[in-house]
């Protein structure tokens, strides 16, 4: 009996399933090297599971659309010499961008790629990255890199207010909320340091205390799961730490290159996580077990309309 046919089909067998079902945390680039700018942040993924991310081709206050199969185009370029890094978007569907060089947050309506201020307060450094409660109102870390140091800002769902909920803080870059929302992390880079918050119903914050502190490399951007495990990039290290809400490290994943910049979760399942990374301006995606808090969100995933 000749068994090589049958080899051969069982090899196509293994070699689809894997196409299907990719290892977990084993890290693929999704666009080519150098797609993007060495500035290239967000990330975020709409409900129909395009990615989004700052930088891209060449211009630095530009965010391109890329598909899941990575086929990058030009989405806007934002206006008035404005420069985005974090992005986020609310149940509705519209999209938040943290605008660092002209003190604001701005709010793209994606249907009809229309720009607005949503707010602006001359008293912020740099407002670098966001997190959004199930309400939608916003908090933004906002560090100041000159000084290294940092500050928290909470601003309404409807963008006419904002407060600064807390300062003396080392330099505040990824910040998210725990799946409850009753706590917010936020992360300092250049003090390797991530704290926990309690959130108040007034969105105000009490109860700071260290979660976990790193003795080398930075911060950037960071994401949680829907078990609470946030998703953290550690800048220079080339690697993104899970670390749990106990404040233990789960695993390190690397991601093709030394300086991650922030990361969201996106696919069918949400458990596919985008990462932004600078070195080789590109996006990189990687498998994990449990999908991403911000993607349950979406009216009718997994936990229904939250």
């Amino acid at each position: 009996m000749n068994l090589r046919p049958i080899a051969f089909i069982l090899l196509a067998i293994v070699k689809s399933a894997t196409a299907q079902n990719p290892a977990l945390y084993e890290p693929v680039p999704l666009t080519a090297e150098h797609s993007f700018t060495g500035e290239i942040e967000g990330p975020a993924v709409d409900r129909a599971g395009n990615v989004y991310a700052v930088a891209f081709a060449g211009r630095k206050s530009s965010i391109a659309r890329v598909t899941p199969e990575g086929v990058a185009e030009l989405f806007v370029d934002l206006p008035g010499g404005s420069l985005g890094n974090g992005i986020r978007f609310n149940r509705k569907g519209l999209m938040y961008v943290a605008d660092y060089n002209n003190h604001n947050v701005l709010r793209i309506d994606p249907k009809t790629r229309t720009i607005r201020t949503f707010h602006h307060n001359a008293e912020m450094n740099q407002p670098n990255d966001l997190a959004i409660t199930a309400k939608g109102d916003l908090y933004a870390s906002d560090p100041n890199w000159a000084a290294g140091t940092g500050q928290l800002w909470w601003i309404s769902r409807d963008g006419k207010r904002s407060r600064r909920v807390a300062s003396d803080m080392g330099t505040t870059n990824g910040i998210d909320l725990s799946p409850d929302g009753r706590t917010l992390y936020v992360n300092e880079s250049v003090q390797r340091k991530v704290w926990a918050f309690r959130v108040q119903r007034d969105g105000s914050l009490t109860g700071k205390r260290l979660l976990i502190e790193f003795p080398d490399f930075g911060f950037d951007g960071m994401r949680i799961d829907v078990d609470g495990n946030l998703y953290a990039t550690r800048h220079g290290k080339g690697v993104v730490a899970v670390i749990s809400p106990q404040g233990k490290v789960i695993r390190e994943i690397p991601v093709l290159g030394s300086k991650p910049s922030n990361i969201c979760f996106g696919g069918v399942d949400g458990r596919t996580a985008y990462v932004t990374e600078m070195e080789k301006g590109r996006l990189v995606r990687f498998r994990v077990e449990r999908p991403g808090l911000e993607w349950t969100r979406w009216p009718g995933r997994l936990r229904g309309d939250r």
